[in-house]
């Protein structure tokens, strides 16, 4: 088998970048060790930002998101007992970002991506890479109990953190850059309305909570726990009861069956040069960012439209100018990322080794955010996406 450009994993950078290719007229095959019904059931982050959702109606591929996604202008900060809203809109032109589910994003890139004829193979699991530093790479992978190659011009590493791309870069090649936080989210999916039409963002004594959601009729909600922690030892009453203390009496908080409930841990992880010769990484192959700040899946949106200007280039003029700078550009963004992503870490999660004055420092940082115009433009910026690069 030969194509253009192999791309290694179905979820969200593999399947924009497949989009974008084909828009481009170059041919790619996506291989995906997963099932269809898996990929498209697995639950991830649920924000866009404005450059996402941008990305994703340019493609073609937006109509269910404008009918169903929840657009939303603001989020509130809750800290001491009082909530405070972050006027997203107002402070950046009009911007804002959309609740929807990864798992549409993928459904809606994997439908049009079959609409069009394209290839993915889904329970095809890549193996092995070879000839990275020339000018044939192939990717040796398992298909319906038969092993095939694949042969083609690039790579595009979009397997994820635990893939087999980033390892197949030699030893000495990659600068590996990791934070790993004191702490995990209990994430739960309830059947429940949310307890506000806007995220609510809380610092309080007892950790940190989140409150959002996926749709008008379901919620998704976090707490802070030990990055240790056992889901076990939580059960649903115990959960809501929690959930309750750290949001406090008002609003009240709408209860609903668990769909779903887990231990999430809270890592920094970042990866460069995001190429090797004809690999190039891209999405959670590439960095990790804590989800406080809501965005893996735009970073992952960001790599991939660089990426394919690049492919599109040495295609259309035989030029490697942007193949060469991909890195340099992607990780450019992807530090402010980490950056803003480790900010409101550091600021919304309340750390065992914090002193009372840390402490104080902390509720301080809040205090000025939520009061200035200047700290809250800062949030706002980065938390609707900072403007693409101009390549």
């Amino acid at each position: 088998m030969r194509t253009q450009v192999g791309i290694v994993g179905a979820g969200p950078a593999g399947l924009l970048l497949a989009q974008l290719l084909h828009r481009a007229g170059i041919d790619c095959v996506v291989l995906e060790a997963r099932s269809r019904d898996y990929v498209e059931e697995r639950q991830r982050a649920g924000l866009l930002e404005q450059g996402t959702v941008d990305l994703l109606n340019t493609l073609g591929v937006g109509a269910r998101l404008a009918r169903e996604g929840l657009v939303h202008h603001g989020l509130a900060l809750r800290f001491a007992g009082a909530g405070h809203r972050i006027a997203l809109s107002d402070l950046t032109g009009g911007k804002a970002v959309v609740i929807y589910g990864q798992t549409e994003v993928v459904k809606d890139l994997i439908a049009a991506r079959l609409a069009q004829g394209g290839d993915i193979r889904f329970e095809a699991e890549a193996l092995a890479l070879a000839g990275l530093d020339g000018a044939a790479p192939t990717i040796r992978f398992r298909h319906d109990g038969h092993e095939h190659t694949l042969t083609c011009d690039f790579v595009a590493g979009c397997d994820g953190f635990h893939g087999i791309c980033r390892p197949a870069i030699p030893d000495g090649v990659l600068s590996v850059y990791e934070r790993d936080y004191p702490f995990g989210w209990i994430g739960i999916l309830s059947e429940s309305p949310p307890v506000s039409p806007e995220l609510i963002y809380v610092n309080h004594d007892r950790g940190f909570a989140l409150f959002t959601m996926r749709s008008p009729q379901v919620s998704r909600l976090y707490l802070q726990c030990d990055v240790d922690e056992d889901i076990a030892n939580w059960p649903d009453a115990r959960i809501w009861q929690e959930l309750r203390l750290r949001l406090g009496d008002t609003p009240a908080l709408p209860e609903g069956p668990v769909l779903q409930k887990n231990v999430t841990p809270m890592r920094s992880f970042v990866a460069g040069p995001m190429r090797y010769g004809a690999l190039f990484l891209a999405g959670d192959a590439a960095h990790i960012v804590p989800p406080t700040g809501a965005k893996g899946l735009n970073l992952a949106a960001a790599d991939v439209r660089v990426l394919a200007r690049a492919f599109g280039a040495f295609y259309a003029e035989r030029s490697t100018r942007l193949l060469d700078r991909y890195s340099d550009i992607c990780l450019k963004r992807v530090w402010k990322a980490q950056r803003f992503s480790w900010w409101m870490t550091s600021m919304l999660h309340r750390f065992r080794d914090h002193t009372p004055f840390e402490r104080q420092m902390q509720l301080a940082e809040l205090d000025y955010v939520a009061g200035s115009h200047a700290g809250a433009t800062t949030l706002a910026e980065n938390y609707v996406g900072l403007p693409f690069e101009d390549i």
